[in-house]
């Protein structure tokens, strides 16, 4: 074992072919075919931001695949898995349990916690390959929440961060077209495709 393991370093190899150990609601990513409901596939990722005063923010964000309705767009200085949960309890109580959420290998991701929920909740965690993040196409949908929200969109305290994100989500949801839909709201077809929802 040990000269096995010094020549794979010597030969800078790193790579491990073993499968997390996880519940059976979690899987690696398999082919993945387009939601044709809401509440099918969520998307769920992070962005940062900053208060004035320069301390850091992370944003959790969730949006759905089939509809782009965003149910959360949660603010906090940190985030645990357990705080993932929390969060996702919270949004699912109103718009109900997604089949799937999509999810990359960050550590609030494979927690137990999280994994834990999923199971009880029948929730699979789609996880991305390492070193893929193009497996989550809508991360590029997340990464604009900071930059989309109405100028001055500088955060002068948590609760002020989540109120403006809020009001940034409501706007993205209700409001705002969306051409990959038809240039309709997200929460129009969201609540076209049955699913439970805010009226």
């Amino acid at each position: 074992m040990k000269r096995t393991r010094r020549l794979s370093n010597e030969l800078g190899l790193q790579l491990r072919n073993k499968t997390p150990k996880r519940r059976v609601k979690a899987k690696l990513r398999e082919d993945r075919t387009d939601a044709t409901h809401s509440n099918q596939v969520w998307a769920m990722d992070f962005v940062h931001d900053q208060l004035a005063t320069g301390r850091k923010l992370r944003i959790l964000t969730i949006v759905d695949t089939h509809s782009r309705y965003a149910p959360a767009t949660d603010p906090r200085f940190s985030y645990r898995g357990e705080d993932v949960v929390q969060t996702l309890e919270r949004v699912c109580c109103e718009v109900g349990y997604p089949k799937m959420i999509r999810v990359d290998n960050g550590s609030e991701f494979i927690s137990r916690d999280l994994d834990l929920w999923a199971y009880q909740r029948d929730v699979v965690l789609d996880f991305s390959r390492p070193g893929k993040p193009t497996d989550n196409a809508y991360r590029v949908v997340q990464r604009q929440v900071p930059s989309r929200v109405p100028e001055p969109a500088m955060f002068l305290t948590l609760d002020d961060a989540r109120q403006k994100m809020e009001e940034w989500r409501r706007d993205y949801n209700e409001v705002r077209p969306h051409s990959d839909i038809g240039n309709k709201s997200p929460i129009s077809l969201m609540n076209a495709s049955g699913a439970s929802g805010p009226p």
